[in-house]
């Protein structure tokens, strides 16, 4: 009876408190993407068109009737977020003996793991050229590759505002968030184009917060993270492109899936939760995580991609 009762999922709110509160400083995906909690693992939430982010005149003179929007209907898309679900396996002489807290590493191990696993998903949608339409994306090639500091030749500055453009022509909103991939980052940052406009600054090294301002963007990331494949070989989750899009800036508590946004990572309500339960007579302790969750590009049109920056 004791080992049927010890084997019952128990949720145990100090780990899932700092399951919570873990983050990742090599993680950026959030960014471009960020939780919206959904009370049901499928369903349908709205897809945001061009009249989700137009500005409309409001302003209205005395005795003048109301002014009227012209709905143009609201599309509804289906999701499903799996759930996503992985133990850590701690000896109870482990437990006893360790120096310092084992469930509480082995909690954070858990997030780690969940959190490339989110990043990978979010860039792989947002690096996807199929999800932008034609006028949203651009293949460098040539001697358009940032690669190429020929004069005359590539210009990260032209693109990376040709990008935003785009969108504000789609939407009426400029992108406020951009993602870049680490080698991207390693051209653009040296690129004469780039280093020509910082030449009286003073400064050594162009940070991507010099870049955030010099291109117009609110924030700026550098996707850092990488994973590793089934052969132990490391490989960048995001690779030589920028992705640009325009991200509701909405405290976590506030936000919704009906708040226009270029992507939301959609997660089930009260997740992630960490449970503790034993095995072998109480002889292995497990720390299990469950999460629920899946990235989804909702507004394409407040999106735009880079691909391909270098040779």
């Amino acid at each position: 009876m004791g080992d049927r009762l010890n084997n019952i999922r128990v949720i145990d709110p100090v780990l899932t408190t700092i399951a919570l509160g873990y983050s990742n400083a090599d993680a950026v995906g959030d960014f471009l993407a960020p939780y919206v909690p959904v009370a049901l693992e499928s369903g349908k939430i709205p897809s945001f068109g061009k009249e989700a982010f137009k500005l409309y005149n409001t302003t209205r003179a005395i005795r003048a009737a109301s002014n009227r929007m012209n709905p143009e209907g609201i599309q509804m898309i289906p999701y499903a977020i799996e759930e996503h679900d992985l133990e850590y396996p701690i000896d109870y002489r482990e437990d006893t003996e360790s120096m310092f807290n084992m469930q509480k590493l082995g909690t954070r191990t858990l997030q780690g793991i969940f959190a490339v696993e989110r990043e990978k998903q979010i860039a792989d949608i947002a690096q996807a050229a199929a999800t932008y339409g034609d006028g949203n994306k651009v293949k460098l090639t040539g001697n358009d590759k940032w690669s190429d500091y020929t004069p005359g030749h590539s210009n990260p500055n032209v693109d990376v505002d040709a990008g935003r453009e785009a969108v504000r022509a789609r939407t009426g909103k400029y992108p406020n968030v951009g993602v870049i991939g680490p080698t991207a980052f390693s051209k653009a940052k040296r690129h004469p184009e780039v280093l020509a406009r910082f030449q009286f600054t003073g400064k050594i090294t162009v940070t991507a917060a010099m870049l955030a301002e010099l291109w117009e963007i609110d924030h700026l990331y550098v996707g850092k993270m990488v994973y590793a494949d089934d052969a132990d070989v490391f490989h960048d989750i995001w690779a030589d492109n920028v992705v640009l899009g325009y991200v509701p800036q909405t405290s976590s508590t506030d936000r919704d899936v009906y708040e226009p946004s270029f992507a939301y990572t959609i997660r089930k309500k009260s997740l992630p939760q960490v449970d503790v339960r034993t095995e072998n007579g109480g002889k292995l302790i497990l720390v299990r995580n469950t999460d629920c969750f899946a990235a989804k590009v909702l507004g394409a049109d407040a999106g735009y991609l880079i691909e391909d920056t270098n040779a």
